[in-house]
């Protein structure tokens, strides 16, 4: 077996996220701005003649229930070499915290293998892969700050103003995402994005700025609101619920401001990042 290839899954952020309509089959319209974050997961691939996978979380599932498992069998098919790997996976992005780790997890495993396997498919091409697995998935297969509508899969590339500092605060909450869209009252829809209307040159209207599912989320665990509340006394500009939760964003100007924000999280895991490109 080869020495193991190690790949950094990022993390994203929503920047912004309404829900605009609800369709006859139940799903969701939601306009957002999707942000990639340099706070990762790991994946290591060794070269080997049957696949298997691994996490340093014992309790994840190692079946297809997993998105790094389904992410390997899809794209499988399209190999243009007999070998197979080893996925050992390092998590450290949490589950339900809205930060999207296992659809950057599959994403990162379809990239790796379409290179090694020689598929040779294109970015397009890959999206449309990805979107078989869940709808934030391809997202990450180009990352960087995109605006998302439709389920979230209709992906505009956006040339955003990156000059802030993310803190993370990530309470041990694990919110379904079923869960918040099936709570959501659609008094509370808005209307899509007009994504240049959130930033105009390089000065970014974070009033502008909101997450829908905070009227969710916050009435059934205040705590979260309070984090966002502190945020906002602690200096950022903007705080705001990523996703579905439970991760509370705080978007700061400076890094040493961030630093002191952190500082007033003492029991709640915490995390600096930079937006990626």
């Amino acid at each position: 077996m080869t020495s193991p290839v190690t790949i950094k899954s990022n993390a994203k952020i929503n920047l912004a996220l309404r829900i605009t309509e609800r369709l006859d089959n139940g799903y969701h319209v939601i306009s957002t701005l999707f942000q990639e974050i340099d706070f990762h997961d790991d994946i290591l691939f060794s070269e080997s003649k049957t696949f298997h996978f691994s996490s340093n979380k014992k309790d994840l599932p190692v079946d297809s229930t997993n998105l790094c498992v389904a992410a390997y069998e899809k794209i499988r098919p399209f190999r243009k070499k007999d070998n197979e790997y080893e996925i050992h996976l390092v998590k450290r992005i949490p589950a339900g915290a809205g930060l999207g780790g296992g659809s950057s997890n599959a994403a990162a495993v379809l990239k790796f293998l379409n290179e090694k396997w020689a598929v040779g498919f294109n970015e397009d091409r890959l999206e449309k892969l990805a979107l078989e697995l869940g709808c934030d998935v391809p997202f990450f297969i180009r990352g960087g700050t995109q605006g998302g509508d439709g389920l979230g899969e209709q992906l505009t590339l956006l040339d955003f103003p990156s000059h802030y500092v993310v803190l993370l605060v990530m309470p041990a909450i694990h919110i379904s995402t079923a869960w918040a869209y099936k709570n959501f009252s659609l008094t509370n829809k808005k209307n899509r994005y007009k994504f240049a209307s959130l930033f105009n040159n390089d000065v970014i209207n974070w009033q502008l700025f909101e997450n829908c599912f905070e009227s969710v989320v916050f009435q059934s665990y205040p705590e979260i609101g309070k984090i966002k509340t502190k945020l906002l006394q602690e200096g950022a500009v903007y705080s705001g619920l990523s996703g579905s939760g439970s991760t509370m964003v705080g978007i700061f100007e400076e890094k040493e401001k961030a630093m002191n924000a952190m500082g007033s999280f003492e029991n709640i895991p915490t995390h600096i990042s930079l937006p990626a490109r």
